[in-house]
């Protein structure tokens, strides 16, 4: 049985500098980038040495944003509508505001669904 179900996620966009901007504001840090290879990623931040897993926006070939791909949670911290505010303000759309997950399990907590500046449909997850 593994730990953890997912290792590492990347958030494909086609103009890096218009997401970065998009991230950095809903999640109110300056994003640090970096070339792999021929791809510019963007990095999450996240607590690495604390065995925490990380995310990067990623423009290159064969990243192609859609809303039809695999579904990604990010973690929307102590309250998600935190994140969730700033989404409008930074060119997203929230299409689904903070949902409790299970009213009959509420230690689920709550999840939102938004669209990101490339056109990527991402969820948020918190447990309040």
């Amino acid at each position: 049985m593994l730990t953890h179900a997912i290792s590492w996620a990347e958030i494909p966009v086609s103009d890096f500098d218009r997401a970065k901007k998009f991230y950095s504001a809903i999640y109110d840090f300056e994003m640090p980038e970096a070339m792999m290879g021929p791809n510019r990623m963007g990095f999450l931040l996240f607590d690495q040495k604390g065995g925490g897993i990380g995310a990067a926006i990623v423009c290159g070939e064969g990243y192609i944003p859609s809303q039809n791909g695999t579904k990604l949670y990010l973690n929307g911290g102590a309250d998600l509508n935190t994140v969730l505010n700033r989404i409008k303000n930074a060119g997203g759309n929230v299409t689904l505001p903070k949902t409790q997950i299970a009213p009959e399990a509420p230690e689920l907590g709550y999840f939102a669904i938004f669209e990101d500046t490339e056109g990527n449909q991402i969820l948020l997850h918190s447990n309040s």
